[in-house]
């Protein structure tokens, strides 16, 4: 599964989802998905535009956990 740390990084950096949205041009919506991990992809210019924006790596943004359970 693939953990998205939107709420974390914007938590760290104070910003609302709002401020967000005025940063990238992105739609709310799509970053409330994103900040709520209530979605099921996104695409390559969403993450780039969030990674300038929040001056992060991807690997900052996303992180693959395993599920599995031993």
């Amino acid at each position: 599964m693939i953990k998205v740390h939107l709420s974390r990084i914007m938590g760290e950096k104070k910003l609302k989802i709002a401020d967000v949205a005025r940063m990238t041009g992105l739609h709310r919506n799509g970053i409330a998905k994103l900040y709520n991990e209530e979605t099921d992809g996104i695409k390559f210019d969403t993450l780039e535009k969030l990674c300038k924006a929040l001056d992060c790596k991807i690997e900052d943004l996303l992180e693959i956990i395993d599920n599995k359970k031993n």
